[in-house]
């Protein structure tokens, strides 16, 4: 009999184990980010920001845009596929007047993804919003230039053309072009960036504040 315990016991840890290897990637952030919604009302029909951590990590975004009731729902190290993923989480449920979008940057950096991969996933993200929220304005964020990521620029240049040309053609759609205005002399400026060199400081978050706000719907 204790051998038939010792067995159920190691088989029924053994299963919580594997459920929790096979956790799709940021399920705990949006989980976290689902119970501090029933603490905290958020704003209704908010100008949603949502995407990587380059959103999650503007600190004071709700403050800037406070006159635009604006939500801030990004999550850390999200490529493209994560945010479609998790629609039905961080998207869906606010129903958002305008949808600020920036995800991407962490694709370019996988050697097998090209700028077609990122704008075929951007794309398919595009579909899945349009299927729920088919008149909803979205605001892209182009892929910006973190000095840490120098060597992916010309992917990054890439995937921005072919966003911006799919969008042309898009209805309710805009295209915020951050790269130029956060190069000097066609070189990343460091000064913009942490000491990570990839997420931003104040001076570059308000760069993509002046950068954002003409766009946003009050």
């Amino acid at each position: 009999m204790r051998k038939i315990i010792l067995l159920i016991t190691t088989l029924y840890f053994s299963i919580l184990s594997i459920a929790a290897q096979t956790k799709p990637p940021f399920w705990d952030d949006v989980q976290t980010i689902k119970k501090y919604d029933q603490l905290f009302k958020p704003p209704v029909h908010p100008v949603l920001f949502v995407g990587s951590s380059s959103i999650r990590k503007w600190d004071n975004l709700t403050q800037v845009f406070a006159k635009y009731n604006a939500l801030n729902r990004g999550i850390g190290g999200a490529v493209i596929n994560d945010i479609t993923f998790y629609l039905n989480d961080v998207v869906f449920p606010y129903e958002p007047r305008q949808i600020v979008l920036y995800v991407g940057e962490n694709d370019i950096i996988n050697d097998k993804v090209t700028a077609d991969t990122v704008l075929n996933r951007t794309v398919a993200l595009y579909k899945a919003i349009r299927a729920k929220l088919p008149v909803t304005p979205i605001a892209y964020i182009s892929i910006k230039p973190s000095p840490s990521r120098d060597k992916f620029r010309d992917k990054a240049v890439a995937s921005n053309e072919l966003i911006k040309k799919f969008l042309a053609g898009e209805k309710n759609t805009s295209f915020i072009d951050i790269f130029p205005r956060m190069l000097q002399d066609g070189k990343s400026r460091s000064e913009l960036f942490v000491d990570d060199m990839l997420h931003m400081n104040p001076d570059g978050y308000a760069i993509w504040e002046k950068a954002v706000k003409p766009y946003l719907i009050k």
